[in-house]
């Protein structure tokens, strides 16, 4: 990540909601924004205030942190009221929230338990719905803002370790495309970025997660995406350089999403199988 920017948030105030250490893919992104001139809240759920540094990262960029939990709507609507008296108006959101409860738990897809995986698709799609939902019932969120959540290739195709996730991330972005139709009409736009699999606090609870970031990163051409990159290509989406740009699941994967497989798995398989 370069170390100056270019002032293409310069102007621009919003909020980021899900960084919790400098593991999380939010936290790359909230020092790329604050790289590029943009101002913003920070937000988590209460009970990231005793498991991650969400403060270290608000002293770091000047921000303020509005405590809330993604999946209450009295603590989302006073959230957006706090950001509407802070900035005056909200130019963009960035939704970086997941959380896969049966994953977690190592509960297999045909035997979930359904209380938990209500809970995953609240946290992990629902959630978005609620933020946009609070954020245009608040009038904080300003004609021609940009919304981006971040999502996963497991919503189009089946990993099978992912499990509920991919339920998640496929109404995740089914969200994205009923909103950004609707929000069109005001010049808002909503993305989705399918990011590669990165080390996060989030994708640590995964079990194979190992073995899904090496597929991924012995297929795509320019291996997998990191943090800091996925943090840059999210400034253009929330830039008026993509102004034209919404409803979209945009891949962020160093070409993954359009291989078959590689000389690298080829060459892999046949030091496996001895063939």
């Amino acid at each position: 990540m370069a170390n100056a920017g270019n002032g293409l948030l310069a102007g621009k105030n919003g909020v980021i909601f899900g960084a919790l250490n400098e593991n999380s893919i939010a936290w790359s992104i909230a020092e790329a924004v604050h790289r590029e001139g943009g101002r913003f809240a920070l937000s988590n759920a209460p009970i990231a205030k005793r498991l991650g540094t969400v403060d270290a990262l608000a002293s770091r960029t000047d921000s303020p942190v509005l405590w809330a939990d993604a999946t209450n709507d009295d603590e989302l609507a006073e959230l957006f009221e706090s950001a509407k008296k802070t900035f005056g108006g909200i130019d963009f959101v960035v939704h970086s929230i997941g959380m896969g409860m049966n994953v977690r738990k190592d509960r297999d897809y045909e035997d979930l338990n359904y209380e938990w995986y209500h809970t995953t698709l609240d946290i992990s799609a629902v959630s978005l719905h609620r933020v946009i939902h609070h954020a245009v019932e608040s009038g904080a969120l300003n004609d021609g803002a940009s919304i981006v959540t971040l999502s996963y290739i497991g919503a189009q195709r089946t990993f099978s370790k992912y499990s509920e996730m991919g339920d998640a991330k496929a109404l995740l972005e089914s969200i994205v495309r009923s909103f950004g139709y609707r929000l069109g009409r005001r010049g808002i736009r909503v993305n989705a970025i399918s990011q590669s699999p990165t080390r996060t606090t989030a994708g640590s609870g995964i079990t194979g997660f190992d073995a899904m970031f090496d597929f991924a990163d012995r297929i795509a051409p320019l291996g997998n995406a990191d943090a800091e990159s996925c943090a840059d290509y999210t400034v253009t989406l929330l830039s008026d350089l993509t102004r034209m740009v919404t409803m979209q699941t945009l891949f962020h994967d160093g070409g993954f999403s359009t291989m078959g497989i590689s000389d690298d798995l080829i060459h892999a398989l046949k030091d496996v199988l001895g063939t």
